[in-house]
This record gives C-alpha cells, sequence and structure tokens, in this order.
C-alpha cells in the first residue's frame, strides 16, 4: 500500500474514510494525475506559481483533504466560472479556493466531478503542469 492509501485507511470514522476513497478515484479521474500525500492533503498534479511579490513555490493542481468537521477539496482557480455547477451541486461551503463538503452524499457527484475536470483544465491552461 503507498501512503495516501496508509493514509485513507487510518481515518477512523467509516464515512469519513470511504468518502476519501470516493473522492480519490473523482479526483483521479478528473485530473489524470496520480495521488500524492502532501501532509494531510492529497494532491494530484503540481504546477508553479509565482506571486508579484516574487514568492513562488509549486502546489497541487487540484487536491482534498478530509478534515475531522467535514472535507475539504482545492480547487486552485476558484469557483467564479462555475456558479451555475454549484446551484446543482447541493449542500456545501466555499473559502476563496476551498470547497467544505461535510459528507459527499450531502452533493452531486456527477456536478462535483464536472467542476474538478474543469478546474484541472483551467490550470493546465494556465500553467505548466505536470505529475511530479
Amino acid at each position: 500500500m503507498n501512503s495516501v492509501e496508509n493514509f485513507i485507511t487510518d481515518i477512523e470514522h467509516v464515512e469519513k474514510r470511504n468518502d476519501a476513497l470516493t473522492l480519490l478515484a473523482l479526483l483521479s479521474k478528473a485530473s489524470g494525475y496520480p495521488a500524492v500525500l502532501q501532509g494531510s492533503i492529497i494532491g494530484f498534479g503540481q504546477y508553479h506559481y509565482k506571486y508579484e511579490s516574487g514568492r513562488e513555490g509549486y502546489a497541487a493542481v487540484i487536491a482534498f483533504a478530509p478534515r475531522k468537521q467535514r472535507l475539504v477539496v482545492y480547487i486552485m482557480n476558484g469557483f467564479s466560472e462555475y456558479e451555475k455547477l454549484l446551484e446543482k451541486l447541493g449542500k456545501y461551503k466555499v473559502g476563496k479556493s476551498c470547497l467544505y463538503i461535510n459528507k459527499l452524499k450531502d452533493v452531486d457527484l456527477d456536478v462535483l466531478l464536472e467542476i474538478s475536470t474543469l478546474s484541472v483544465r483551467a490550470m493546465q491552461q494556465k500553467y505548466r503542469c505536470s505529475d511530479k
């Protein structure tokens, strides 16, 4: 078992563990990148960013974290392009680039897959993305 699978297997709450397995499959499909454990975040692909301040680094193209309170899906390009899809998603909250979901049964997984796929494509158009 790799570190991602070990991390998910170690999630105590059964529903949270199953939701994490579902998100692992969904975001693998949406991105086409292998999953990589980055601390407590499971990322897919990476891109290089550089801010006007000069700060730069690497981040996942798309990612998720199975937190105790809720699941967090990191949609790196934000949500402004997905307003119509978000209306169909179900029960969630958003931050700047975070989609907070209590349980996957609260959302439409087909809509989540579509948002995730569109986000990955947008990131690939804006940045040089890779699977490392």
